[in-house]
């Protein structure tokens, strides 16, 4: 979902965008590559001026069984050590490496506001955000290497959002445990906007990209139930969610995460929908299309 939206902002921009697939390559500005053998020719990344990583199995796709943590593990480490591994056969590599993190470096629940040198926080997604940075860090010296810690993602076309929207249109979504746990969010025009933008800002390590407002469940879920025209009354109570996710629940649903884009503000980085309201506006178009 994001790679494509990228995809579109950078070619909208005068980019060329040559997608890695796994599957046989169609267009000349696709690439045949398979992570989980580490098989890539280096020679698709010769001359380009940066590489972009949102490869992942979907966390919270579906319950996390021991099998289902290795595949979250492996679908992201994989296509990361063999973009790094590829650029360090080149003897000029790309300039820039955009490798995707997530707000989960941070842990399940943290208190006060958290910035860019916060710590990690444990957990399954902490020890997993932290290792998948450590390995984008292999890439070559010389090699500008970003980590977005994206959050929730708002988009009418899935992501995180994509469970609860069905639930909502037909008036039974509502908060998690008591909603008072703060998601950090960002739209998903504005998360292209950012990744776009750290492409060729002076920044490099970890960002958190996620609006500068913040908010808390309840106030995330009231604001799409207006948007949608549909009242958002059933609230799921915490045993309810560990009883149907597991670990899931307590480091994604019920995490409380009132994470900060200090780095992103300061790099200049313009939002096009800061506010919730504003965001709620723009899903509120989206859906009309």
């Amino acid at each position: 979902m994001i790679g494509t939206a990228l995809s579109e902002r950078l070619a909208a921009d005068g980019n060329e965008v040559i997608r890695l697939v796994r599957r046989p390559a169609r267009t000349p500005l696709e690439w045949t590559w398979d992570p989980t053998k580490g098989e890539l020719d280096e020679a698709v990344l010769d001359g380009a001026d940066a590489v972009v990583n949102l490869s992942g199995a979907g966390i919270g796709d579906r319950p996390w069984t021991k099998r289902r943590i290795r595949v979250l593990k492996e679908s992201r480490l994989q296509p990361t050590q063999t973009l790094t591994a590829a650029m360090q056969r080149l003897s000029k590599p790309p300039a820039v490496f955009i490798s995707q993190s997530a707000s989960g470096y941070y842990g399940a629940s943290r208190d006060g506001v958290l910035r860019e040198d916060s710590g990690n926080g444990g957990g399954v997604l902490g020890r997993l955000t932290d290792e998948w940075e450590r390995t984008a860090r292999t890439a070559p010296t010389g090699v500008r290497v970003v980590t977005p810690r994206t959050g929730v993602v708002l988009s009418t076309s899935g992501g995180a959002l994509g469970p609860l929207l069905p639930l909502l249109k037909l008036g039974l979504g509502g908060p998690f445990g008591n909603g008072r746990q703060y998601w950090p969010w960002i739209t998903l025009a504005d998360e292209a906007g950012a990744l776009a933008h750290l492409l060729t800002a002076d920044i490099e390590g970890p960002v958190n990209v996620c609006a500068p407002e913040s908010a808390d469940v309840n106030t995330i879920v009231a604001g799409l139930a207006k948007a949608f025209h549909k009242p958002a009354f059933c609230r799921v109570p915490r045993p309810a969610l560990r009883l149907v996710l597991g670990g899931l629940a307590d480091e994604l649903v019920m995490a409380n995460q009132r994470m900060e884009p200090a780095r992103l503000q300061e790099s200049g980085f313009q939002w096009l929908h800061p506010s919730l309201r504003d965001a709620m506006a723009w899903l509120s178009s989206e859906k009309a299309h």
